[in-house]
């Protein structure tokens, strides 16, 4: 313990905090396994339910996808551009968590404008509770931050390492879902028809966009160094692990010729 301490700052004298940690790593490590279950969040290519060859109707109705992303994605951003002006302050380590999650959610919000190709729809309740849980974590890792100024550094510094894997993680993210996009324009624009991604990591795994994006939320916890995003960074992992097996394996039972030496998120192993 004493270790592993060496690598974050003190537990924050919060209720609210070291409270959302244990429940947000727990439901999101149940998402995930519901994944694994086959019970997915409804958007993308489990916008219904694996049992199901007919478009479901939602319990509380759907959108268009691009609606939906942008739902998800607006509120975090929103969020994290305030702390600049909500919470100012000079200290390092505070004004780069600021910047990566900003830059983040604004490349996602980037994308879904200018690079994703859309042609379903979003569950309301799916895009309700991505949209809740990425806006909480946001402020909830800033909010945690504060608790940090004026405390001794822990006694690994990893902020700059933080910052390498941030970049690492949000330019391989940005370039598969390039390679997506690509597809999709191959495809014929707005028909909805799959084909196996290739280019990139996707021939090693068919989910690297994925894992791209874990390389990003534990470059938050690098940059920050604190408890709670070290949670969410877990329970991502958690989540994105038990998504990208749900994503193999439907590919697996649409595509006879799936290549199965093709990993579902790391290559050669997982």
């Amino acid at each position: 313990m004493e270790m592993a301490m060496s690598f974050v700052y003190p537990p924050p004298p919060s209720m609210l905090l070291n409270t959302m940690s244990v429940m947000g790593l727990a439901a999101l490590a149940h998402v995930g396994w519901s994944e694994v279950r086959g019970n997915h969040l409804k958007y993308s290519k489990f916008v219904s339910s694996s049992s199901q060859t007919q478009p479901q109707k939602h319990r509380f109705g759907s959108f268009s996808s691009r609606i939906g992303m942008l739902l998800i994605y607006i509120p975090a951003f929103l969020a994290a551009a305030a702390s600049f002006f909500v919470i100012p302050s000079d200290d390092l380590r505070f004004l780069l968590l600021k910047s990566a999650l900003a830059l983040h959610f604004f490349k996602r919000i980037f994308e879904v404008l200018c690079i994703h190709k859309y042609s379903g729809e979003m569950a309301v309740d799916t895009a309700l509770n991505v949209t809740t849980s990425y806006f909480s974590s946001t402020v909830l890792m800033l909010y945690s931050q504060t608790f940090t100024l004026g405390l001794t550094e822990p006694a690994f510094d990893l902020k700059l390492i933080g910052v390498v894997m941030f970049v690492v993680g949000i330019i391989g993210n940005l370039y598969h879902h390039v390679l997506l996009a690509k597809l999709r324009n191959e495809e014929g624009g707005k028909k909805k028809v799959y084909k196996i991604p290739k280019g990139g990591l996707f021939n090693t795994v068919i989910c690297p966009h994925y894992l791209f994006e874990i390389i990003v939320f534990w470059s938050f916890f690098v940059i920050s160094q604190t408890i709670y995003s070290f949670s969410f960074a877990m329970g991502t992992t958690f989540y994105l692990v038990g998504r990208s097996y749900a994503t193999r394996r439907w590919y697996l039972s649409k595509f006879d010729d799936f290549p199965k030496h093709v990993k579902a998120l790391v290559p050669f192993v997982f």
